[in-house]
């Protein structure tokens, strides 16, 4: 993780089988800058059929400088509801969590897509609009090493903010670079260092 070209701590990102077709997505990264600190948890649990992602449970978590922050979201697909934190239950018209649609991504990537949009609920619990465009390619030099990425623009909806995305087409189109400006300014930066899969097992020297 870093910032204007300074590393400010790490981040890590983990996808597994559980069990009966469920899959876990995990997210954790620790900054710091002098006697900041910022530490962030995300975890999805999800099933995959017809080339569909399902949400079943979301959880985020955040702790460090500031006041520490929680989310919980489950989703019942048979009742069509959705339930965050301990709120009375809503519709729930399909929307996927905050980590679930960048998987996504990678499968309409793969199949040639260059622009999607979708509704999602967040890590604070609102729901969002985002629209997403290829805008190129563009050959990364990253720790991990150098490595071809389809960057990507996601646009939100009545938002300061501006993410730029990079995919790379190589590594089964997994996230390998992030880009996050508020306002214009640079907020962070997440570049890939280190790629393992059970398939094809990939890794750079430090």
């Amino acid at each position: 993780v870093y910032r204007f070209g300074r590393n400010l701590g790490k981040a890590k990102l983990s996808l597994k089988a559980d069990k009966d077709n469920l899959y876990r997505l995990d997210y954790y990264s620790k900054v710091s800058a002098f006697f900041l600190s910022d530490i962030r948890s995300e975890t999805s649990f999800f099933t995959f059929d017809n080339s569909q992602l399902h949400p079943h449970t979301y959880a985020y978590s955040r702790s460090g400088t500031g006041s520490d922050k929680s989310t919980k979201i489950r989703f019942d697909a048979e009742k069509s509801k959705v339930t965050i934190n301990q709120a009375q239950p809503i519709d729930w018209t399909g929307q996927l969590d905050n980590q679930l649609y960048r998987l996504d991504v990678q499968l309409k990537l793969a199949s040639g897509k260059r622009e999607f949009v979708y509704d999602i609920i967040n890590n604070r619990g609102e729901h969002r609009h985002y629209g997403l465009k290829v805008v190129g390619k563009e050959q990364l030099n990253l720790p991990f090493g150098m490595i071809e990425g389809i960057k990507v623009k996601i646009e939100r909806n009545n938002s300061s903010r501006e993410t730029i995305a990079w995919f790379s087409p190589q590594l089964n189109y997994q996230l390998v670079k992030l880009k996050q400006y508020k306002d214009g300014d640079e907020q962070g930066e997440i570049r890939l260092k280190y790629f393992k899969s059970e398939n094809t097992p990939l890794e750079t020297k430090n």
